[in-house]
């Protein structure tokens, strides 16, 4: 009972602390607004961590080293300067100059912290004109989080998490540029699982293709430290969200030294990743001038995608980041698996030939905060060998389709998520497909699941829509016969239509009253 309490508690704090935030709409714009609460609240964080190892050294009689940096750095704690804590901009929150002040704590933190240049606000506050009482009050709010209290539970985390769900909620489309709903991120980590290697998001957001990847490996007993995190993101403000969504978590990554273009600027040329997780912009236009990248080795081996839809960009982006045994899962509009636009079905057909597809989901509508268009998730898989490791079985030559569109419920009035079980049914089956014993035996599954050729493939013109496959589900016989449930069927059919007939009668009186027509 107790427990049930807290966690109730839990969530009306971060309800609250949200309401307060949302106060801040009336001068700001909600695409604004983000960047100014989850600041604070990064600052907040490193602010606690910071006076947790400050204690920690006095306590231990190295009162000396309190102002080393060194000391804080073998701990990876940040250390802030007196007017970088969140102490002293407490202290001053009823002072009309607290948005100068907190400015000045975001540079001198950055400053101070080699792993967080390019990550904070920069005389964000002062520009943005925020009223001070409205700040202050955002102040007060977040003073309540005791970010380290509980080392089992992440608390700073959980808001971050819960802020970014909000604002993707609220800013609609435009909340696509940083955020992937979870239950979908979660279900492209249970299937490609990346425990050991390097992970690669070409377009990350605020980073949490990252965190689930690492929230994944630590539910399954495994080590961050196997694991590299390489990424890019061209949004300056969505750059630095993805630092502090990160740096929060102690998560180490390379995402470039500056926010910039996948395309035209790739920050990670020689990277082969063993994982690459993305949610790219959907049927992204005018990526690319006609003359433009026409002879980059990105796409070595393919047609240079069209400049009107960068999806098979993004797709061979990918492909040539994989390493030899490398995977990818990422999510895109629909008609990428059909198309055949200005050579993009010549492209899929290559890539499908070449046997690189994994597996296609289809996914249900309203998963995404960003769009009602249909979606779908495609794994592709630089190697289908049997691998005894992991009882891989070889599935060369074949591809698994799987219809998910009728799976996941509503968590709201408009948006649709996958629940934990669902998740997990769709990863088994795929893991069962390639072979892995615990996962139980594969088989097909009318209107579910089916496992396809690449001489099927070719006879559907290379369409990787999985209902093409899948076909049509059983239906459950109800035990009534034919012959009976045709007589009650018949039965209906006439009392309706005799109701039908009495409603037309009625009708035809009303307009005759209105003066159309004959009584």
């Amino acid at each position: 009972m107790a427990r049930k309490a807290a966690a109730k508690k839990e969530k009306n704090f971060e309800e609250s602390l949200w309401d307060t935030a949302n106060k801040l709409r009336g001068t700001v714009e909600s695409s604004e607004y983000k960047h100014v609460v989850l600041s604070l609240i990064f600052l907040k964080f490193v602010s606690d961590k910071f006076e947790q190892r400050k204690q920690q050294l006095i306590d231990e009689d190295m009162a000396q080293y309190i102002d080393m940096v060194e000391f804080y750095a073998m701990e990876n704690v940040f250390y802030l300067p007196e007017e970088s804590r969140w102490s002293y901009i407490q202290k001053h929150a009823k002072q009309d100059d607290l948005a100068v002040k907190i400015d000045t704590a975001m540079t001198t933190v950055e400053k101070k912290n080699r792993s967080l240049k390019g990550a904070l606000p920069d005389n964000y506050f002062s520009r943005l004109g925020l009223e001070s009482s409205k700040l202050a009050a955002l102040i007060d709010a977040i003073s309540n989080i005791d970010t380290v209290k509980d080392k089992t539970e992440d608390i700073v985390g959980r808001v971050y998490e819960y802020f970014l769900g909000k604002f993707a909620a609220k800013e609609g489309k435009g909340g696509g540029e940083f955020y992937t709903p979870k239950s979908v991120v979660n279900l492209i980590a249970e299937m490609i699982e990346p425990f050991k290697g390097k992970i690669y998001d070409p377009c990350c957001g605020s980073g949490g293709m990252f965190v689930q990847s690492v929230k994944f490996i630590e539910s399954h007993k495994g080590s961050n430290k196997d694991i590299s995190i390489y990424g890019q993101e061209g949004t300056a403000t969505t750059y630095k969200l993805a630092k502090m969504n990160l740096a929060i978590r102690g998560i180490s990554s390379n995402l470039g030294e500056v926010p910039a273009d996948t395309f035209f600027k790739d920050q990670h040329p020689d990277l082969k990743a063993d994982y690459v997780m993305a949610n790219p912009p959907f049927n992204q236009k005018k990526w690319r001038a006609a003359d433009e990248l026409t002879k980059d080795p990105r796409w070595s081996g393919y047609d240079v995608p069209p400049t009107g839809n960068a999806n098979y960009a993004w797709i061979m982006h990918m492909i040539s980041k994989l390493s030899e045994n490398g995977v990818a899962g990422f999510v895109l509009a629909n008609g990428s698996m059909s198309t055949n636009t200005t050579g993009e079905g010549a492209i899929r057909q290559k890539i499908i030939e070449n046997d690189l597809v994994d597996c296609m989901i289809a996914l249900p509508g309203q998963l995404f905060y960003t769009t009602q268009i249909p979606v779908c998730l495609w794994f592709l898989s630089k190697s289908k060998k049997a691998d005894t490791r992991r009882d891989y079985r070889d599935r060369q030559g074949e591809t698994l389709f799987i219809d998910a569109r009728n799976i996941g419920s509503m968590i709201d009035r408009t948006h649709k998520a996958f629940s934990t079980e669902e998740i997990a049914d769709i990863a088994r089956t795929y893991h069962a497909w390639r072979g892995e014993k615990k996962d139980g035996t594969y088989e097909d599954k009318a209107g579910y699941c089916k496992s396809a050729t690449l001489a099927e493939i070719k006879k559907n013109d290379y369409v990787l829509t999985p209902g093409r496959y899948v076909g049509a589900a059983e239906i459950e016989d109800d035990g009534i016969p034919f012959e009976e449930k045709m007589a009650d069927l018949t039965k209906t059919l006439f009392k309706q239509m005799a109701e039908s007939e009495k409603l037309d009668q009625v009708i035809k009186k009303n307009l005759a009253a209105l003066g159309f027509g004959d009584e």
